[in-house]
């Protein structure tokens, strides 16, 4: 439960991962925000199963999005989400490349931050229905680059993206 003392703020998280056991890696990073005190898991998509992308030689990835509620700063988020990764084995050895858990800030709030560890919205995500179609989920209206995630998702590439699991508490 997010502390009433500060401002919460609405942010939007995508989540993926195609090593090991991803699904169980994704639920409990989602378990382990949802326990602190500066943190409340709001809304989970659904599960999807989808290509890798960029680089295509890899296993294919699961991938979700939810909304949570918090008192973190934007770089406070960043080193949990980071800090969680981490505890789930994450090593960046090449971009796009195989993962036991990615967790990405999608949006925080209404800001626009561009600094050198951190971008939100999310470049290019308006392009990639793997975090298009998991954030179409739990947040339809929300709007980045003047157009809805609806609105995008139409123009996106949804081939191969299926639904893994339709439950949106599936990580619980």
């Amino acid at each position: 439960m997010v502390s009433e003392q500060e401002p919460a703020v609405t942010a939007y998280l995508g989540l993926g991962g195609n090593v090991g056991d991803p699904v169980a890696s994704m639920a409990e990073a989602l378990r382990a925000l949802d326990a602190r005190a500066d943190c409340s898991v709001e809304a989970v998509s659904r599960l999807y199963r989808t290509p890798p992308w960029g680089k295509t030689d890899q296993a294919w990835f699961f991938n979700s999005a939810a909304a949570i509620r918090t008192t973190l700063a934007p770089q406070d988020l960043l080193d949990l989400c980071l800090s969680i990764e981490r505890q789930m084995k994450r090593e960046r050895l090449e971009r796009w490349g195989p993962r036991t858990l990615d967790i990405d800030i999608l949006a925080y709030g209404s800001l626009e931050i561009n600094v050198d560890r951190l971008h939100v919205p999310h470049p290019r995500m308006q392009d990639r229905a793997f975090v298009l179609m998991p954030l179409m989920d739990v947040a339809p209206g929300f709007v980045f680059g003047g157009r809805s995630v609806e609105s995008w998702l139409e123009d996106a590439d949804r081939a191969g993206i299926e639904v893994a699991d339709s439950r949106s508490d599936w990580w619980r």
